[in-house]
């Protein structure tokens, strides 16, 4: 049953049907996200510890960046992780900086899966959406409830605008040696109440929408908080 919830649930609206790309496991995507282990990604953790120790002192990391989800039901803050997401974050980020999240919708609620939205209008209209980025799925980072992923067509690549924040956990979305997951690039740090209130609305049929919210739940803005 999950299973068909699972594919039905975080591909892109204009999609509704397609099932995951089992076209290369998550690895062979070639970034240094594909492997936190591995790669150019252990080289620079292998640079950056003898740069520390030559200094002689520890560097103090910089905070990690947040934004805050306002929505017509309340707020909830999530904190990116750019580190295990070093292409997807600054890809969310373009979008929330341009102000494309505003005036957006919480298309899809399934009770104890996800609530996904943000590349729909009011009136279920896809908004604008040019960029895509790679899939970074195999970065380390597991849906757990209250983490947040990018949403995708079946195209392993194919994530532009929207995004989903796990109800529940669900390791079914995360990769395997023979398809592809989801990327997850942050977690809610804060207001998770307004999280479950959202994925607790009533849901109906609306066009090729089968899990919409019956009163809209609106994005009116994701802005960054600035750093304690």
């Amino acid at each position: 049953m999950k299973q068909i919830i699972l594919i039905v649930g975080l591909i892109s609206a204009a999609f509704p049907t397609l099932n995951f790309a089992a076209d290369a496991p998550p690895a062979a995507s070639g970034t240094a996200a594909a492997s936190p282990t591995g790669g150019a990604a252990a080289a620079s953790g292998a640079a950056a510890k003898t740069q520390t120790k030559t200094a002689g002192a520890a560097t103090t990391p910089a905070p990690a960046t947040q934004v805050r989800v306002v929505t017509s039901m309340g707020s909830f803050i999530i904190e990116l992780n750019a580190e295990r997401a070093p292409l997807t974050v600054p890809h969310f980020l373009r979008y929330v900086d341009q102000g494309h999240y505003t005036g957006t919708i919480f298309h899809r609620v399934i009770s104890n899966f996800v609530i996904q939205g943000g590349g729909f209008d009011k009136d279920y209209k896809p908004t604008s959406a040019p960029y895509k980025v790679v899939n970074e799925s195999g970065n380390g980072l597991t849906n757990v409830r209250g983490t947040v992923g990018m949403a995708r067509s079946e195209d392993p690549h194919g994530s532009d605008v929207q995004f989903y924040v796990n109800l529940y956990d669900n390791e079914a979305l995360d990769p395997n040696q023979t398809r592809w997951g989801y990327a997850v690039f942050g977690k809610v740090v804060q207001g998770m109440d307004v999280v479950d209130k959202i994925g607790n609305v009533a849901t109906s049929t609306h066009g090729v929408f089968k899990d919409a919210p019956v009163e809209p739940v609106v994005i009116e803005r994701i802005e960054r908080v600035a750093p304690p």
